[in-house]
């Protein structure tokens, strides 16, 4: 990949696009577990992989398009998904067709994908490959790694084998199938701000671990692995809305177990009291989330007699989200490998600080950049860039006299232009000798230069901070 602008054209480009960024985002969501599938039967994943298309960069995309006369129909976006060992077989995968959403989010799942038990893998990745109808491909896509289990695990799980164990904090789907039928499955999900039993779509819910000692305002939250009996809390990851504090209980048969306290499992079925009242469980009716009262089992006091819309499955869940912008280019190359950053290392000062960004798909065509300034940048592995801090002067005469902090986001840039955004930012802080509201002489002689630019470089070149934006 050639690059096509030169420096200073790029530079103002990058400059525009920070001023009013056109990403195009593809989030991937999914188990992090799959049962397999034996003989004939098909166990259809599920929840069911979910795809979202989101970002003003898709519409402005369309809009390139159409500028080529190809019509509407050839900005539609279509998709393949299947598993990482199917191979570029079409006839082996799922196709996806995108609808609108009321958000503008296009939208699309993959119902019938299953793991057959011939292939003998304990992990795999799923593989999307993403089309404009005119036949322009996007790019390919993979999910997290996912477990391959044969049937939920009925034994008391031990800590020693956390593979199966939920953790406060972790990232749940929670289903529920009337009369056991396939056909009947809904999930948790949140529309218009409120909870609500969907046939279509899910939602991921972090589940975190309550302090039952203090005061239910306060929910202070805990580390460790969900055990029964536990004061939890659902938070959806994709609006913030949550439910009261909830005790988590086993359901066997119907029935709640009051008594349990062991570590909860992949694909468990469970049920959610609700905190300090009698007997009321969440529950399902058709597609409304209400509050049910379980009965008392008055021969066995350590039960309470539950319906079928009380009783939960529980799954943890995945997320990958590739962001990328061809606002500058109007290129026909696909444009993955997307890399994804997970962390920045810092080493050294002075005259040289040296940043090594660590994540994943990072190839040797891409460029460091410190928002609208270029790095020097090597590549070290598919996982490692290391690159050179820029002083900060490069950000114009402006920052000549670093008073206060200045952030600035982090981008990773291919050569033909294509931008790869990220949630990290990169801050330059000064020294303590020259923070906001200290004076500075307005007479300094011109002579002085020299020595003003070393008093510069000191202090701005050894103090740098790190962030992710959550």
């Amino acid at each position: 990949r050639s690059n096509p602008y030169p420096a200073s054209l790029l530079r103002d480009s990058v400059r525009r696009y920070l001023q009013l960024p056109a990403d195009q985002t593809v989030l991937i969501l999914h188990a992090k577990v799959a049962q397999k599938s034996y003989g004939n039967e098909k166990r259809f994943f599920c929840p069911p992989p979910c795809v979202y298309l989101s970002g003003p960069g898709w519409k402005l995309k369309q809009e390139q398009i159409k500028a080529r006369d190809l019509g509407e129909a050839g900005f539609r976006v279509c998709g393949y998904m299947g598993l990482d060992s199917m191979g570029s077989s079409l006839m082996e995968t799922q196709k996806l067709s995108f609808e609108e959403q009321p958000d503008a989010k296009g939208f699309s799942s993959a119902k019938a994908l299953y793991i057959s038990d011939t292939d003998k893998r304990k992990h795999f990745r799923l593989v999307l490959k993403l089309f404009f109808s005119n036949g322009q491909e996007i790019g390919t896509f993979h999910s997290k790694l996912i477990k391959v289990i044969s049937k939920p695990s009925q034994k008391k799980q031990s800590l020693k084998n956390t593979d199966l164990c939920i953790s406060s904090g972790s990232k749940v789907s929670l289903f529920n199938r009337l009369r056991s039928q396939t056909v009947s499955t809904r999930y948790l999900s949140v529309e218009g701000g409120a909870f609500i039993a969907s046939a279509r779509q899910w939602a991921a819910f972090t589940l975190h671990l309550a302090d039952e000692r203090c005061a239910r305002s306060e929910f202070p939250l805990r580390e460790g692995y969900i055990r029964y009996g536990s004061v939890v809390q659902l938070v959806c990851t994709a609006t913030g809305v949550t439910l009261p504090p909830l005790i988590i209980r086993k359901v066997m048969k119907q029935y709640a177990m009051l008594d349990v306290d062991e570590p909860i499992s992949q694909l468990h079925k469970c049920a959610f009291q609700f905190q300090g009242s009698d007997r009321m469980y969440l529950c399902l009716s058709t597609e409304k989330v209400i509050q049910f009262q379980a009965s008392p089992c008055p021969k066995e006091a350590n039960r309470e007699l539950l319906n079928d819309g009380s009783c939960w499955t529980i799954i943890s869940t995945e997320t990958v989200e590739y962001t990328f912008s061809e606002s500058l280019t109007c290129i026909r190359q696909p444009v993955s490998p997307v890399p994804l950053i997970a962390a920045l290392q810092l080493t050294g000062g002075g005259d040289v600080a040296m940043l090594e960004v660590q994540g994943e798909y990072f190839h040797a065509h891409l460029k460091v950049w410190f928002g609208d300034v270029e790095a020097e940048t090597m590549y070290r592995s598919p996982k490692s860039l290391v690159c050179v801090v820029p002083d900060v002067s490069a950000f114009g005469s402006d920052w000549r006299w670093l008073r206060y902090p200045i952030t600035v986001p982090l981008l990773l840039i291919r050569d033909d232009g294509l931008i790869y955004s990220s949630s990290f930012t990169f801050t330059y802080t000064p020294e303590q000798s020259c923070l906001p509201g200290q004076q500075v002489l307005s007479d300094v002689p011109q002579d002085s230069d020299k020595l003003l630019d070393s008093i510069h470089q000191e202090f701005t070149r050894t103090n740098f901070h790190l962030f992710m934006q959550t």
